[in-house]
């Protein structure tokens, strides 16, 4: 009785003489984790407080007195007082707050959330479903900011005159969703260029129209760039002066034109000043504190491939 033996592969150079010794890699020596971990978390926290010095003294001064925030040098251990923030609440001055609060929030929050309506589309149409000379279009996009708004203003200040709306929230709407639009189609292009190309098909297969496709699967999937963008128009009308001061007067004024009235001509109240910024920016870092994970995800979508 004959045993089968499987053929064996023919013998290579391999296989001739004694077997080859395996290769070892070489490692290069590299400084461990645990030892560059203090000295890049330091580094970290002195660039925060680096940055964030200015708004921590600004903070600072607000609680101060007008007689010991105009020391030179200032003095930091003076005895604190909520002076400032009564005079910009109006207990002292006679001026509320709340309208031009009120005005700049209608205006950023409006305008926001037209410009994320017209740049979902306009995103789509440009890297999901490229069309001709996309690259044209993006660069007219950017070619619009460009222009400095101060070289447009006399025509917009025309053009507000003739059509009654000087000194209305409606004309800051419109021209903070003509400014924020060619942003916010670049940024979320990019964004939108990571959603899966098969969703968007299988999709299709479905009979999902193109309404469907952009609110249930384009939506959802790319939140967190649509959040991040978002939240920069906000900051941008939220912090815009020029145009609204320009444009508005009693009626429509907004937060920033509010604060330029503390600069009077008996001078620069610097305590009041530094109480009415604080208090202005506190709605911009709350919507950055609660939309941080999602700006976080947003600003990093597509850096690692």
């Amino acid at each position: 009785m004959s045993t089968a033996t499987s053929p064996r592969p023919p013998a290579g150079p391999a296989d001739a003489g004694s077997a080859p010794a395996p290769r070892t890699l070489r490692r290069r020596h590299t400084p461990s984790l645990q030892r560059q971990s203090p000295l890049v978390g330091l580094a970290a926290w002195m660039a925060g407080l680096f940055f964030a010095a200015p708004v921590l003294w600004m903070v600072l001064t607000s609680f101060h007195s007008e007689t010991d925030a105009a020391t030179n040098p200032p003095s930091v251990a003076a005895a604190l007082t909520l002076d400032g923030y009564r005079s910009f609440f109006g207990a002292t001055s006679g001026a509320s707050p709340w309208p031009p609060l009120i005005n700049s929030a209608t205006a950023s929050l409006v305008s926001t959330a037209l410009v994320i309506l017209l740049a979902l589309p306009a995103a789509y149409a440009l890297s999901i479903k490229p069309v001709r000379k996309w690259t044209d279009v993006l660069f007219f996009l950017l070619s619009t900011k460009m222009l400095p708004i101060v070289a447009g203003l006399l025509p917009l200040y025309l053009f507000a005159l003739n059509t009654g709306s000087l000194d209305t929230i409606w004309v800051l709407i419109v021209l903070y969703t003509s400014m924020n639009l060619p942003i916010a189609v670049w940024m979320m292009r990019s964004f939108l260029a990571e959603v899966p190309a098969e969703m968007l098909e299988a999709a299709a297969l479905d009979g999902a129209g193109l309404v469907t496709i952009l609110r249930r699967i384009v939506a959802p999937v790319a939140m967190p760039g649509i959040a991040a963008t978002a939240l920069i128009c906000f900051i941008f009308s939220w912090n815009e002066l020029l145009l609204a001061q320009t444009l508005t007067g009693v009626v429509a004024g907004t937060a920033p034109v509010f604060l330029t009235g503390f600069v009077t001509s008996q001078g620069l109240f610097l305590a009041q000043v530094c109480a009415a910024a604080t208090v202005i920016s506190l709605p911009v870092l709350a919507a950055g504190f609660a939309a941080q994970d999602k700006l976080v995800q947003g600003l990093s979508l597509g850096a690692v491939k």
